[in-house]
């Protein structure tokens, strides 16, 4: 009988242990999510998005206002986590340190989702997408020939530094004079200007501004060059986040919220008054 007592409250012990690990997993479970930037938003009150600008997809209006698609974007992103909005407008060389620093939660910045920058952060599922364009000057592009006339020392390009059509340029043209900017509006002047050759950047912003200036810049291929995917940029270490926004976008792509507003932004110029000149 007394080997029977201790059998029984051995098994007892035994099923309380087999039982244990569920709710050790809930706590765990329940400690990763209080840990989410999601939670700290909603504490907050205020969803900080990070991004830089650059057209259509982030641009100041005449009233100094940032307009665009990814400002649609996480606008509607806000509005549905029922919080508010910040941008936090950032260099786009320095933007990936900024977020890993908690200087915002999230990019939503057209950022282009490769392998070297998954090593550092978490992307989501794409939200949108673009290629590259190459826009030259008439004055002093005219008679080069695409491509290979273009990778000589004598040529120089023009791009916005930390972005991929940097990457392109010195891959594709790696003889060529490669001449980087903070700020794309920066690039963009420098071939207009006539003070480089030719300028790499995402489409439709060469698109766009060869069609404002035709006798000063034209385009040397109409290839689209590296079609990419547009993902939101954040923090290693949070699923609760990476799942979060990646529901959020297949809701907004299945509603046609997501193709609605990049029709709008990239589709033509019906927005192009309200920017500031």
């Amino acid at each position: 009988m007394k080997a029977l007592k201790i059998f029984v409250l051995a098994a007892i012990a035994a099923l309380s242990f087999i039982k244990a690990p569920p709710v050790l997993a809930q706590d765990t479970s329940r400690a990763l999510s209080s840990e989410s930037v999601i939670e700290t938003i909603k504490k907050r009150g205020v969803l900080k998005v990070g991004l830089s600008t650059f057209v259509p997809w982030a641009m100041r209006d005449r009233n100094g206002d940032l307009i665009g698609f990814e400002v649609d974007v996480a606008t509607r992103l806000a509005e549905d986590m029922g919080v508010e909005i910040e941008f936090v407008p950032t260099a786009w060389d320095g933007i990936i340190p900024a977020l890993i620093a908690g200087k915002f939660d999230v990019i939503i910045g057209g950022m282009s989702i490769t392998p070297a920058r998954n090593l550092t952060i978490n992307f989501t599922a794409p939200y949108g997408g673009a290629s590259l364009g190459v826009m030259a000057s008439v004055a002093a592009s005219k008679d080069i020939e695409w491509p290979d006339g273009y990778n000589a020392p004598t040529v120089t390009f023009a791009c916005r530094r930390g972005g991929t059509p940097c990457t392109y340029i010195q891959e594709r043209f790696p003889q060529a004079t490669l001449r980087q900017f903070d700020d794309e509006s920066q690039v963009l002047q420098e071939v207009l200007n006539g003070n480089a050759n030719a300028m790499v950047s995402s489409q439709p912003l060469p698109a766009f501004t060869i069609y404002e200036n035709p006798e000063t810049v034209f385009a040397p291929t109409d290839e689209a060059i590296q079609p990419t995917a547009d993902g939101f940029a954040l923090r290693k270490g949070d699923p609760d986040a990476l799942n979060f926004f990646n529901n959020w976008i297949l809701v907004n792509t299945g509603n046609g919220f997501l193709q609605d507003r990049h029709d709008y932004w990239f589709g033509g110029r019906p927005w192009a008054d309200q920017i500031a000149q």
